[in-house]
């Protein structure tokens, strides 16, 4: 369970309706209730379908790293389930298993037998999840004339102090922005309607773009907060593994849209982060520490 020294606060949430799949991404229209998460530990690592740099299984190293850090919530990308490169392991059971915390699949796709995607693992109950499609126009066709189409994955998070809906992607990684500009386009809008209805939202993964990108600008000018410029130790490099070089894996809370900025009692923060040095993958996990709003991290110790 979280530390006794975290601090609960107070924030105007939704209670999300029921989730739905669709091509073009809907919101639930949340109830308003008042409740908030309380400062937390966030972890965002993308697993490349569980082998490290050098193929081998990284299942021990990353559940052992949530454990270290002592993450309440991480943000996975790359994940199989029952998938045959993998052994046939279904990757976030076995995870939520070594972790002892609560597992949410999205899949991406169909592969090898199971299905490839990504994951949220939380210390806290998960109250509902749904993947939201990302389409692209035209469709992208890979090598060989292959798919693989892009999601994100909403989670709703039962913290102590209320609900938290978080949102999990794993962006295009094509030097061309023409698709992941659209992918982009859509979590930017999904995450607002969540905003614009009261809820707090966090959204992070693996963008595959770099900050000075074009894609990052217009998260940030549509109202994604990065928190690594708000709290970030270094450069922030994650990938590859080995000697990164490219800042691409992120987390954001989402702006209030009618306001245009988070309002004052609930402005979203964090006390420190960091790249971790870990080579449990071919990228670095970045831990991000005392995520919550600034008025109650200002007398926390």
């Amino acid at each position: 369970m979280p530390s006794t020294h975290r601090r609960a606060w107070s924030l105007a949430l939704g209670v999300g309706a029921a989730l739905v799949m669709a091509c073009a991404p809907r919101v639930p229209q949340p109830a308003p209730q008042l409740a908030a998460p309380a400062s937390m530990r966030v972890l965002v690592l993308n697993m490349h379908a569980g082998m490290d740099a050098n193929g081998q299984s990284n299942l021990d190293s990353v559940a052992a790293l949530v454990r270290d850090v002592r993450a309440d919530l991480v943000l996975l990308q790359e994940v199989d389930s029952v998938v045959r490169r993998s052994g046939g392991v279904d990757q976030p059971s076995e995870l939520a298993r070594r972790t002892g915390f609560h597992a949410a699949f999205g899949s991406s796709l169909a592969f090898q037998g199971g299905q490839y995607g990504i994951a949220v693992l939380s210390r806290w109950p998960v109250a509902a999840h749904a993947v939201v499609h990302l389409p692209v126009a035209p469709p992208q066709e890979r090598s060989g004339g292959s798919m693989e189409p892009r999601t994100a994955l909403h989670v709703q998070v039962r913290t102590p102090a209320g609900l938290l809906h978080v949102l999990n992607t794993h962006l295009d990684p094509s030097g061309d922005d023409h698709w992941r500009g659209q992918e982009a386009d859509s979590v930017l809008a999904y995450a607002r309607r969540l905003a614009a209805a009261g809820a707090a939202v966090l959204v992070g993964g693996d963008f595959n773009s770099t900050p000075e990108s074009a894609v990052q600008q217009r998260l940030r000018a549509g109202g994604l907060r990065d928190l690594w410029e708000a709290c970030g130790q270094g450069d922030g490099l994650t990938y590859p593994a080995d000697t990164p070089v490219k800042r691409i894996d992120y987390l954001y809370y989402v702006l209030d849209p009618a306001r245009g900025a988070a309002p004052a009692a609930g402005s979203m923060g964090c006390e420190r982060a960091e790249v971790l040095l870990s080579q449990a993958s071919d990228h670095r996990a970045v831990l991000f520490e005392g995520v919550g709003p600034r008025n109650a991290l200002r007398d926390t110790p």
